[in-house]
């Protein structure tokens, strides 16, 4: 029985994201022990991971242009080589300035080439186990979180927060270049006349940046990510705050890692029995409530077991993003629209780490982070229960190789 090379894709996804997005994702682990080694703020690292956001947002959009151009191929070998450069340059900053433009900057326009152009290629890859596929690809998100974290907090212990950066950066160089050869785009589909009850051809890309559908994902995508980044970045500083170990504190972000991969399986199946609006209105309103509960936890034990839930939460919620736009838009234009959806995101993901550390330089305390991220949270639900159905696409008769 011969292998379905989507499935190689999904596999090739799944590296490129557990390395290129948890290299970056790390820097909550950087946090304090740099903040104590060179003297600068928190709200300065934390700059630098606003910097990573909407530096992945522009690179989003516009990698996400170039591989329905060019091939994803092409888009994540640069990637990867740019991730891996801002890594390792990083590592030997000298000043919070530099710091911020070598990890803020190269690696946030980086990480920009992965998720977005995998997530389109896979989503051309597959029909009926499209949720499922799409799950597993940003399942990687949360598999780096579990491990490059803890990796990473490993050898800063055992060595410093210079060191450990530097390896992270070889590993990009190491893993992310070989996966990236391994992708290619789907056999082109034969076309056949539109079915019947279908309102025409697909949108352009401008048109369907105009459409009120559009807007109402890229808003709830927007207050979904500024709900959750804040007390992802800062949930490991936050539970070293209230004397949990330094070691132990990075396994609670490991732990939420964990559950974020469980959850985008877990919904990705339930998606696609259900559909992708229901799914993700439910994991919204978790996600939601389960940040306030931030608000009364002390305990490492208390810690686990936020974390468990809340990962579920925003790791089911991730990928139903991009079934929508599929749904809605098609697949001939899913880089550049939900390239497009994912730079909204990304302002609410660099939102949210920098708020915090603002709010926490002012007030010595998370509070008001958690209780700001509960609200937007809860709007996100709102902004979510307005999605209309998806027009009807013309009808394409998809090859036997892409069925699947």
């Amino acid at each position: 029985m011969t292998l379905f090379y989507g499935w190689i894709i999904v596999a090739a996804g799944v590296v490129v994201t557990c390395i290129g997005l948890g290299a970056m994702l790390s820097l909550s682990i950087f946090l304090q022990p740099m903040s104590e080694a060179t003297g600068w703020s928190r709200t300065g690292i934390s700059t630098a991971a606003l910097l990573n956001w909407v530096s992945m947002g522009v690179g989003s959009f516009v990698w996400g242009a170039l591989s329905d151009r060019l091939g994803t191929r092409a888009v994540v070998l640069v990637g990867g080589v740019l991730l891996g450069l801002g890594m390792v340059t990083a590592s030997q900053a000298a000043t919070l300035g530099q710091f911020q433009l070598l990890f803020g900057v190269i690696v946030g326009l980086a990480a920009g080439s992965f998720y977005t152009p995998l997530t389109a290629t896979t989503t051309r890859w597959f029909t009926r186990h499209r949720s499922l596929a799409v799950a597993l690809v940003s399942a990687g998100l949360g598999l780096g979180t579990m491990t490059v974290g803890p990796l990473a907090r490993w050898i800063i212990t055992n060595y410093d927060w210079r060191v450990a950066m530097l390896v992270l950066g070889d590993l990009a160089w190491l893993l992310v270049i070989p996966a990236a050869l391994l992708v290619k785009n789907p056999p082109a589909p034969a076309a056949i006349p539109a079915a019947a009850g279908a309102e025409g051809p697909e949108l352009t890309a401008a048109q369907a940046l105009r459409t009120p559908q559009f807007a109402a994902i890229a808003l709830t995508y927007f207050a979904c990510c500024a709900a959750h980044s804040g007390p992802i970045f800062h949930m490991v500083t936050h539970a070293i705050d209230h004397g949990v170990p330094a070691m132990a504190a990075a396994t609670v972000l490991g732990a939420a890692g964990l559950a974020s991969l469980s959850g985008r399986i877990i919904c990705g199946l339930v998606a696609d029995r259900v559909g992708a609006k229901r799914t993700l209105l439910a994991g919204l309103a978790l996600q939601a409530v389960t940040v306030s509960l931030y608000l009364f936890t002390r305990e490492l034990a208390g810690f686990y077991a936020v974390a468990l839930v809340f990962g579920f939460a925003y790791g089911g919620v991730m990928p139903l993003y991009a079934i929508l736009v599929r749904e809605y838009f098609g697949a001939r234009i899913m880089g550049t629209v939900f390239g497009a959806v994912a730079f909204v995101s990304t302002l609410g993901m660099a939102l949210g780490p920098w708020a915090g550390g603002w709010l926490y330089d002012a007030f010595g305390s998370y509070f008001w982070l958690f209780t700001g991220s509960f609200g937007i949270g809860l709007g996100a639900v709102a902004i979510a229960g307005t999605f209309r159905p998806p027009r009807q696409l013309p009808v394409a008769l998809p090859s036997p190789s892409v069925a699947r």
